[in-house]
């Protein structure tokens, strides 16, 4: 009954290990064109190709329109050789040279610089010196910098998304696993014969949490190292132990536990392991995420009759409804800045991603998929990944916060579920 409950709450998630690939399905039609050009090498083998990467990263963000290289009148890899010429005449408005020559003990010189089409000028230009294993990191770097030179907002291009796979023939179906924000070089932290569940990265990447029935199958929240793969449990109470959030400062977990014969919202002070209650309600209360100020939380309660998203003030511990449009809200998750909400509507009976405005105090539904759950929100904000079912299976998908980009992240077989955004790497 225990765990039966707790898949209700908490959207099990059923998945399978695979590489992740990037369909941007809709985009904005005013996406900026924009030319990168393929980067000179020198004829030498070059085991990533950085330009490939920057380009696709640039597309799957909804907002650049890359030019082909088919298309290209011109492949300049220096100043001293773009004609602007060639660009303008292609519509493109700004352009991306480089250069990846091989050095001594494995290394490569990685140099790039952005150009204003337009205006015949440099924008930014840089160099970098990674290993072969890392040229992938230096693609998403320059795709970083790029994006935020010309939009204002930083680029998450090198963050990772973490996420759960099930395979049902293998003899250790579910998966916990994480992967470059691209899908690519994705890598397995957890395999388990019991179901793995709400993963969440904790503010500095460096450690992660999440829900396991490993242990007779019963739920156990652990958390884990992700340098050392070191993990330990931190909550293995009688009931229920679920949806783990990190608060702002790494130092407490908010956490859905029935340990008292309720499901409640509970924080634990991870070194003390200290455990304070912090509602006190006959409704079930669970989904807990922390808002930026580190002060308060969002939570979904059925305390209005229905589920419903409510704030949590931790300091005097009251609650206010903050969800009001239908009769199904849940899931939630903020935005970085705290602006906005994003939670699961339900209307008609499907299910979908909405946005709420905590400032303007409107509201827009953002997906048009019809089974979505677990939303999590990338670290600029620009971004929700989500999971859904796409012809039957577990897929992942994001969306823009104003619905205005869509892309599809299919596996190549299997299932996905439970995504979870990482923050900005240090």
């Amino acid at each position: 009954m225990i765990r039966l409950l707790l898949l209700v709450l908490m959207s099990l998630s059923a998945a399978a290990q695979a590489q992740l690939m990037i369909q941007v399905t809709e985009g904005r039609v005013d996406a900026v064109p924009i030319a990168v050009v393929p980067f000179a090498s020198g004829g030498v083998a070059v085991p990533e190709q950085v330009d490939a990467v920057i380009a696709a990263n640039l597309h799957r963000s909804g907002q650049f329109r890359p030019l082909p290289a088919s298309e290209m009148l011109s492949r300049p890899s220096r100043a001293e050789e773009i004609s602007y010429r060639d660009f303008r005449v292609l519509g493109s408005e700004f352009l991306v040279i480089g250069r990846v020559e091989p050095l001594p003990a494995g290394e490569f010189r990685v140099s790039y610089e952005l150009h204003d089409v337009a205006r015949g000028v440099r924008l930014i230009g840089e160099t970098y010196q990674p290993k072969a294993a890392q040229l992938r990191d230096v693609a998403h770097a320059i795709s970083d910098r790029i994006y935020e030179q010309l939009t204002g907002v930083r680029g998450a291009f090198s963050t990772r998304i973490l996420y759960v796979t099930h395979n049902r023939g293998a003899d250790y179906p579910f998966q916990l696993q994480y992967a470059d924000a691209d899908g690519a070089r994705a890598r397995t932290v957890l395999r388990s014969r019991e179901p793995i569940m709400s993963p969440s990265w904790s503010p500095d990447g460096k450690r992660i949490a999440y829900v396991s029935f490993e242990a007779n199958g019963m739920p156990g929240i652990y958390i884990h190292e992700l340098s050392t793969m070191q993990r330990q449990l931190v909550s293995s109470f009688t009931g229920i132990n679920g949806a783990p959030s990190w608060s702002p400062d790494g130092r407490r977990l908010a956490l859905t536990l029935s340990r008292d014969g309720n499901p409640e919202i509970y924080l634990l002070d991870i070194a003390s392991r200290q455990l304070t209650r912090m509602t006190n309600h006959y409704a079930i209360d669970t989904e807990p995420k922390w808002l930026p100020d580190g002060q308060s939380l969002v939570f979904t309660s059925g305390r209005g009759g229905g589920p419903q998203i409510y704030r949590l003030d931790l300091r005097d511990r009251s609650v206010r409804r903050v969800s009001f449009e239908g009769d199904y809200n849940s899931n939630p998750t903020v935005t970085p800045d705290g602006r906005y909400l994003a939670y699961i509507h339900r209307r008609r009976g499907e299910f979908h991603v909405a946005v709420q405005d905590l400032q303007r105090h409107t509201f827009n539904i953002v997906t048009n998929t019809v089974q979505d759950e677990s939303p999590s929100v990338a670290p600029n904000g620009s971004m929700i990944i989500y999971a859904t079912k796409h012809g039957g299976a577990g897929v992942l998908q994001a969306v823009s916060i104003d619905g205005r980009i869509k892309v599809h992240l299919p596996s190549k077989e299997g299932e996905v579920r439970e995504p979870a955004w990482s923050p900005f790497f240090q």
